[in-house]
């Protein structure tokens, strides 16, 4: 995979300067990986009352299902980011591909509700090596600042399009087997890796980005994040004041001092607090945050209501969120051309106003009201939500020097996985136990609502870039 582009290899004479050789393989390859663990982040939301019939469970061993893939994505992205800056992006890329194809077998052939969210876990790792290793990826491909938004708007098309596919595939799929929805990833993997493969050899990152590995920082974030989301999973079974809830807070509130001091006095941070302090990245850190709040909220809510509410099977849940989510991969490659035309800021705002609203009319609609209804509201909240990310994403990398740009997009998908990981975990919480489902559903799309109107405010804050 490529370096940073200060360490990289002038391009070749007859290579147009806004790419290097080998861009439209390392962009593919790109693409590929985001849409693969966009699929697997929605596709066993729509799957779960048919993986419970196979496997059993309760409600927070399907909130598991979703958030061990989640909580690991989000765990691993800090450190996954720092190793590809230090490693370089083509071999962190491959490396994380790999494991998550490996592990989408194991969840394939689990035999049981333990091993899939063991497998569940592992696949959630080797996601979270694909995502900041895919942005350095075109990063390096597209040095040019115009190109490289471009790309990145590409790049987020396969986020959408695994967003469009996920419900229906899941649907879909889990008619014949629900396995399937776990195989699908195997022939996309290979495919991801052929592209790699194609792409230039970059030369081995400098002695300054082959420093030793943050293990402080990495563990602190491991259990800082797993013990937040265990804590606010089992809360919703055993209450705020079970020994075991009160015993993760406090190892949340333990770990995050731990992960402060390691990197504000380590000699190696991971991250660093400079960064950290940064104006930029603390606002799309928040604002992708918020993002995912309302985005796999409402997927995951909407799932289990429209099946156990209203009594549709796995495939009708699964179109009912075809228009909002082809309306979103239509709308993804469009936010480039926003951010040329009123700048930066307007597609970040614009995105975040769109999903408020479109959450605060789905908690409106009455139990009674007819289906198309809902489908109606969840138009805005995807749609918003592709317009939002991919300027975020090009703003931030614009914003960071090109070796901190792997750095910098694991911080901020860290931040969008905590949200959706949070959202499963506090939501399902709020729905568990019989006859909540209406009162809780209502109650988490309008907390998630007001998270996203408080991050549209800070947007403002948000300054241009001033370099390439």
């Amino acid at each position: 995979m490529s370096v940073p582009v200060s360490a990289t290899a002038a391009p070749v004479h007859n290579a147009p300067a806004s790419r290097r050789p080998g861009a439209a393989a390392a962009l593919g390859a790109a693409l590929l990986g985001f849409f693969v663990i966009t699929l697997d982040a929605l596709v066993v939301n729509v799957a779960l009352p048919s993986i419970r019939t196979s496997l059993g469970g309760d409600i927070t061993g399907q909130q598991w299902v979703v958030d061990g893939y989640t909580l690991m994505f989000a765990a691993l992205l800090l450190s996954a980011g720092s190793l590809s800056d230090r490693l370089g992006a083509r071999r962190t890329f491959a490396v994380g591909l790999a494991v998550f194809v490996a592990a989408s077998a194991a969840c394939g052939l689990a035999p049981n509700l333990g091993v899939l969210v063991a497998a569940r876990l592992v696949q959630g790792g080797g996601a979270a090596v694909i995502v900041p290793s895919s942005l350095a990826l075109i990063r390096e491909a597209f040095p040019d600042a115009g190109s490289r938004a471009k790309a990145i708007s590409v790049w987020a098309l396969g986020g959408s399009a695994g967003s469009a596919a996920g419900p229906v595939a899941g649907g879909l799929l889990s008619q014949v087997d629900w396995r399937l929805i776990f195989f699908v990833n195997l022939p996309v993997g290979l495919v991801a890796l052929v592209l790699l493969s194609r792409t230039p050899h970059p030369p081995h990152p400098p002695r300054a980005l082959r420093a030793p590995f943050d293990w402080t920082g990495q563990l602190s974030a491991v259990v800082a994040m797993g013990a937040l989301t265990f804590a606010a999973i089992e809360a919703g079974a055993d209450g705020f004041t079970a020994l075991p809830v009160t015993a993760a807070c406090v190892a949340v509130v333990a770990a995050a001092a731990v992960f402060t001091l390691s990197q504000a006095r380590g000699r190696h941070p991971m991250v660093g607090l400079p960064l950290l302090r940064e104006r930029t990245m603390v606002l799309s850190a928040a604002i992708g945050f918020a993002l995912n709040v309302g985005f796999y909220g409402m997927i995951f809510l909407l799932s289990l209501d429209l099946q156990q509410a209203r009594g549709m099977s796995a495939l009708a849940t699964g179109l009912a969120f075809v228009p909002m989510t082809v309306l979103t991969a239509f709308v993804s490659p469009t936010a480039a051309w926003f951010a040329g035309r009123f700048g930066a800021r307007m597609p970040v705002v614009t995105g975040q106003v769109a999903m408020a609203a479109g959450l605060v009319l789905l908690a409106l609609v009455p139990s009674s009201a007819p289906t198309w209804l809902l489908v109606a509201a969840m138009v805005p909240v995807g749609a918003g939500g592709s317009l939002a990310v991919p300027a975020l994403t090009s703003l931030l990398l614009d914003h960071v020097p090109a070796r901190q740009a792997g750095t910098a997009s694991g911080v901020l998908n860290t931040s969008r996985q905590v949200g959706g990981a949070l959202a499963v975990a506090v939501f399902g919480a709020l729905i568990a136990g019989r006859g909540r489902l209406a009162a809780g559903l209502e109650t988490s799309l309008l907390v998630a609502a007001g998270a996203v109107l408080l991050t549209t405010a800070a947007s403002f804050l948000l300054r241009p870039a001033t370099r390439a």
